[in-house]
């Protein structure tokens, strides 16, 4: 046997073995075996750089070549599943279905919901030639190169039988204990820590360093087969045969006939769940045949053919211990609740966020209070109960602190009173906050509002982050936003060994020259001034000089813009520090006006009408819609009522929205109608 066809015997066994260990749970060699095995075959590969393939077993460990993901569009639209949490609801669904049937009998397959991020596998030739995410349903990104690193995923299928073109879909995952390692790892290194393992696992497989997925050890399970030769007519049979090929299928998964026997799989699973070595966070039911499910169709967001059914949350109680404050970009101070440490939805739980002061006084809450945790959708912990009885005689009430944490500034509340509903619709919480009026020394709000300038939807500096920026700060590089474009090379680069990064870090701040003016108002970080109130500000005002020049009348003018928004900004511009930065940013070459394209593109074609969006779109996406609605004047609300002008309507509106639509005589306009009111 010569080598090159060694290099294929190899890849063949360790294809088989890593199958064995990753999908069934079953290695016939050891550890040391299979790393013998492996290292051959990376001394034959180097040997022969013609025999290359993306698919081979070596290339699991990643590559610290970085590139930034591409979309790509889904051949099949990615819709999220209409979520249930009662008895109620799923019998709901169950008499829908036999309704949409017209009787006819139907079977469910019933699964885990795994609580990880979806992912789409395209094979051809058994081959993995594509993997992308979910994104919004009509597009995700290419994430190819990372998911090769998940073992749980075979990279080429080990039998035959399969069709020459298939997807299969699925859920990638962040076991338990790879989890808990982690942010073992990232405590003891002082970095923040992964709220959950399904954050954890989107961070993870978002990655531009595919070494860092295969360090992370993600997991995966496939739930969904798709395409034009598909072995059985049953979705639960399509999904064994899968398992035949080599796909990781949930061992849980049942075919059923009753609504009775959905029961009694939602209530095994509701307490064996905790057994198992990934998180989940309830069940799928699925009509399982194909023609059914055809016949039952979509509705705008979901399948009318499945549905999720959401476990109750899990409740446990615990001892407060103390209450401490964090200082938030805008000066927001947040009590957090520091407890026993106590298990909770398979994780470790010691801090519960207590929202603010009304929210403590509403609980009466004491320090040494027995109270009852819930994790709200799984994921956050917060405190939903207080054990009265349990209280110790001597336990003290929680009192707010009335000076900074971080700063000792003397905190202000803000006037309850001048809390509008616009304002209420920014953030409930913003009426009972307690703030750190010091803006310019805070350190948390520096490195918070540092953070936001860099970020993807404002400034959109992506070689930056968190633990950069405070990295910077502690170094004394940077004391504001400004500051970053005085940053070079040289500083960065510190002993000489990061010259590559400090030069992209360097460059993207320079890029970020280009964004657009409504998101350069957007990253300034000015209190309560959202994205949205950003775009309709730079495109009422045109200029930053304009903007800064507003007085409290001309910009309540502006949609959207109230009394507390407005006091906001022209507190902001009038701090002699924020004018500084703001000139600053200028000389840098910031774009403080709106582009002449931009201008041009502007018209009153929609001034006075409010216009929901509902469907799939052909020519634009649903965001580019609402930007053109806005940039000619109209208004994008969410919900139908007698007040709305008309609907832009695309491929499978929803059938409620369109009854309701009927029933208000609201008026239809399809996509090219509306490009057509815009010509």
């Amino acid at each position: 046997m010569d080598e090159k066809q060694r290099i294929e015997q190899l890849r063949r066994e360790l294809h088989e073995h890593n199958y064995r260990y990753y999908v069934e749970n079953q290695p016939i060699i050891s550890d040391y075996d299979f790393d013998q095995l492996m290292y051959e075959l990376q001394l034959l590969e180097a040997r022969h750089p013609e025999m290359a393939d993306p698919n081979s077993p070596t290339q699991r460990v990643g590559s610290d070549l970085q590139t930034e993901f591409r979309q790509v569009a889904h051949r099949h639209p990615m819709l999220s599943l209409a979520n249930t949490y009662g008895e109620q609801d799923v019998r709901d669904w169950y008499d829908a279905v036999s309704r949409g049937l017209s009787g006819e009998p139907f079977e469910v397959c019933c699964e885990m919901k795994y609580d990880g991020l979806s992912i789409s596998l395209t094979y051809v030739d058994g081959r993995l030639t594509q993997a992308v995410t979910r994104g919004d349903g009509v597009q995700g990104d290419d994430v190819t190169q990372n998911v090769r690193t998940i073992r749980a995923i075979p990279l080429v299928l080990p039998c035959q039988g399969y069709p020459r073109e298939f997807e299969i879909r699925g859920e990638i995952l962040m076991p338990w204990t790879s989890f808990e390692r982690l942010n073992r790892e990232r405590e003891a290194a002082g970095e923040p820590l992964f709220a959950n393992p399904r954050n954890a696992a989107s961070g993870t497989l978002k990655s531009l360093d595919s070494r860092v997925v295969a360090a992370r050890q993600l997991d995966a399970y496939l739930y969904y087969l798709l395409g034009e030769e598909l072995p059985a007519e049953g979705h639960y049979e399509n999904l064994e045969t899968a398992r035949q090929w080599g796909f990781k299928i949930s061992e849980g998964m049942k075919k059923v006939h009753t609504v009775e026997e959905i029961f009694d799989y939602i209530n095994y699973w509701d307490k064996e769940r905790k057994n198992l070595p990934v998180a989940t966070d309830g069940i799928v039911l699925k009509v399982n045949s194909l023609r059914q499910q055809r016949a039952l169709g979509f509705t705008a967001k979901s399948p009318r053919w499945a549905i999720a059914y959401k476990f109750k949350a899990e409740r446990v109680c615990t001892r407060l211990l103390e209450v401490t404050y964090q200082v938030g970009r805008t000066g927001a101070v947040t009590p957090v609740a520091n407890m026993e440490p106590v298990q909770l939805a398979g994780t470790t739980v010691r801090r519960a966020t207590l929202n603010n002061e009304d929210f403590i006084r509403s609980f009466d809450l004491h320090i040494g209070d027995y109270v009852y945790v819930e994790k709200g959708g799984e994921i956050i912990p917060k405190i939903v109960g207080v054990d009265i009885d349990q209280r110790p005689i001597i336990a003290q009430p929680v009192q707010f602190i009335r000076r900074c944490p971080e700063c000792g500034t003397p905190l202000v509340k803000l006037d309850a009173g001048a809390a509008n509903s616009q304002l209420s619709t920014l953030n409930s919480q913003f009426s009972s906050a307690w703030y750190c009026p010091n803006d310019a020394t805070c350190p948390p709000q520096i490195k918070g509002r540092i953070e936001h300038f860099i970020s993807r939807r404002a400034m959109n500096i992506d070689s930056l982050g968190p633990e950069t920026v405070d990295e910077y700060f502690r170094r004394g590089l940077i004391h504001n936003v400004a500051d970053l474009y005085d940053i070079d090379v040289q500083q960065i680069n510190g002993d000489g060994s990061r010259t590559k990064s400090a030069q992209k870090i360097v460059n993207g701040i320079r890029k970020s020259c280009e964004v657009p003016f409504e998101r350069v108002v957007f990253a300034l970080g000015i209190r309560f001034v959202g994205e949205t109130s950003a775009r309709l500000l730079a495109r009422h005002f045109k200029t930053m000089d304009a903007l800064m020049a507003a007085g409290l009348e001309q910009l309540q003018e502006v949609d959207g813009i109230g009394e507390v928004m407005a006091k906001s900004i022209i507190g902001y511009f009038h701090n002699e520090k924020n004018r500084e930065i703001v000139e600053r940013l200028r000389g840098y070459g910031l774009q403080f006006a709106l582009s002449a394209e931009q201008t041009a593109s502007q018209s009153d074609r929609l001034a006075g009408l409010s216009i929901v969006i509902s469907g799939v779109f052909q020519y634009h996406s649903r965001d580019e819609y609402k930007l053109l609605i806005e940039q000619n004047g109209g208004k994008n609300v969410g919900s139908i009522s007698s007040k709305t002008s008309f609907i832009l309507a695309g491929d499978n509106m929803g059938p409620s929205k369109l009854q309701k639509a009927e029933k208000l005589g609201i008026r239809i306009v399809s996509e090219d109608e509306f490009l057509e009111m815009l010509s």
